[in-house]
């Protein structure tokens, strides 16, 4: 089989197209021929030795990629059989080695792929709609009712986050530059936010849940913003110290979270996209050899919704 694989942290051309051996199967795991994947934050950190690299720097070879839509070709759990169609984020976080024309994956973090989306738009939602899952339902518990700011509303994590957070019931509103305002608004988000020039300082504290997936002076705006009781979880980058208790002054809980591979999540995501509840937004989709151009994308924070490659 074909992978891709990262010969040393730093620039694109460190990955390196290499055939090898299709990966052998235990047992409680899956073998998926993959139709395709999608590109994450984190894997460009991870590329330049950063994200999870300290976590799996010493595996060989090193191949990134952790969200997979595919069908099974070997089973060894009674969950999937030979044929299903499954979709799922490999063993974040952790080695994925999703990047590959196959992927050994325990059948435990994997759903049955609905019939009527494309294994496209699954890798799509895989590890974005997991995060903003953890995020809004299984951490924050959002609910009708309640006010919820999504930072970033145009991009991976956050237009999956908008959709999700409309779907519990909650007044959304989300924060983009002033060309993607509609995009955001199209998701279900209440009202816009152009984050350039915003004065955070100068509107009230009316939020009770803040989704941060920028990091950085971000997590102070987003203070500024939050009512006394409410909560902000970050994503990329963690609340220091000095932030923690600055949150802890204005009566706001904050704190950081780091997504996991769950099966039982992505069922419950995969019922959503069955409904129609949940679309994931495709922004381009490359070929497997253009891994390169799609990083590179993916490194101007500039994608509308998702990068997805095709095996």
């Amino acid at each position: 089989m074909k992978a891709i694989v990262l010969q040393a942290p730093g620039g694109v051309n460190n990955l390196v197209i290499q055939d090898m051996d299709k990966p052998a199967i235990t047992t409680g795991e899956v073998l998926v021929r993959v139709k395709a994947i999608s590109i994450n934050p984190v894997d460009i950190k991870t590329r330049n030795g950063k994200g999870i690299y300290g976590r799996i720097k010493d595996e060989k070879p090193l191949v990134l990629g952790w969200d997979i839509s595919g069908t099974v070709v070997e089973s060894l759990d009674a969950k999937f059989q030979i044929g299903d169609e499954v979709f799922g984020m490999v063993n974040f976080p952790g080695h994925g080695r999703a990047y590959a024309e196959y992927v050994a994956a325990p059948a435990s973090q994997l759903a049955l792929k609905p019939q009527n989306i494309s294994h496209e738009e699954a890798a799509a939602t895989t590890l974005v709609a997991l995060t903003a899952w953890q995020a809004l339902v299984t951490n924050a518990n959002v609910r009708k009712g309640q006010k919820v700011l999504i930072h970033a509303a145009s991009g991976g994590v956050g237009h999956i986050a908008v959709q999700i957070a409309k779907y519990s019931g909650a007044t959304v509103v989300g924060t983009s530059s002033a060309k993607n305002r509609d995009f955001v608004l199209g998701l279900g988000a209440d009202a816009h936010i152009d984050y350039h020039d915003y004065d955070w300082t100068a509107h009230p504290r009316e939020f009770d849940f803040v989704l941060d997936t920028i990091g950085g002076d971000n997590i102070d705006h987003s203070l500024e913003v939050t009512r006394e009781g409410g909560s902000i979880i970050s994503i990329p980058t963690g609340l220091n110290e000095e932030v923690t208790s600055k949150a802890a002054s204005k009566g706001v809980k904050g704190y950081f979270i780091l997504v996991q591979s769950d099966g039982g999540d992505m069922e419950k995501i995969a019922a959503l996209l069955e409904k129609g509840i949940l679309k994931p937004h495709i922004y381009k989709t490359y070929g497997f050899d253009q891994i390169k151009e799609a990083h590179l994308q993916q490194e101007t924070g500039r994608t509308v919704g998702k990068l997805v490659i095709t095996t």
